[in-house]
């Protein structure tokens, strides 16, 4: 009878030390399974965050590029029609040009307020063209730059810096930060050089 205690408390301490070499082998193995599952929560998490800050970036990048277009569109719409009204311009300009001077200081009567109402609309026009963002390029004097100006010939003058505009043939319009018509202009050769850092001047009236 004792020898059956013993041997079945032998059993039951058997079983138990099994059980507890089971636990704690199978101890490893679930600390392996939850690191592995935290290790793909954290990366997903990331993937995640990075998608997430990439639409954010891309969706600043739209609204600022949006922003730009609009912007341009309300500046440069009317750039055709402006275009266009340039001849007006010219015709008014050349108008004016035709009547000499002398003839324009003794203008009396119908004649004089011609001439006035040309001068008028010639004002006006320009003021309408200005509010559309057109402005007149008056280069005189300053440096010939070949986006705003277009050289017709070269004048020779050795008072000045090399490549100055020293005459203008036909006015330039920029529309915006645009040459919307670039300024005929005569340039002058033989002079000194032109400062080599000096910046390009601002020529928009």
């Amino acid at each position: 009878m004792m020898a059956d205690d013993m041997e079945n408390q032998d059993r039951r301490n058997g079983a138990e030390a099994a059980t507890s070499a089971e636990t704690a082998q199978a101890a490893p193995q679930a600390a392996g399974a939850d690191a592995e599952a935290l290790a793909t929560t954290i990366a997903e998490r990331d993937e995640f965050k990075d998608r997430l800050l990439r639409t954010l970036a891309e969706m600043e990048n739209l609204r600022r590029r949006t922003e730009r277009e609009v912007a341009d569109a309300r500046t440069y719409a009317v750039t055709s029609f402006a275009r266009d009204m340039l001849n007006a311009a010219d015709n008014i300009r050349r108008a004016l040009e035709s009547v000499p001077e002398d003839a324009r200081a003794g203008a009396e009567g119908a004649f004089k307020g011609l001439i006035e109402g040309i001068e008028l609309t010639e004002r006006d026009l320009a003021k309408t063209l200005e509010r559309h963002g057109v402005k007149v390029v008056d280069p005189n004097g300053q440096r010939f730059d070949p986006n705003r100006h277009q050289a017709m010939f070269e004048v020779p003058n050795t008072e000045v810096p090399n490549g100055t505009v020293v005459q203008v043939v036909q006015t330039g319009y920029i529309i915006g930060d645009r040459t919307l018509r670039p300024a005929l202009v005569g340039v002058s050769k033989g002079g000194p050089k032109p400062e080599a850092n000096k910046d390009k001047p601002a020529d928009a009236v």
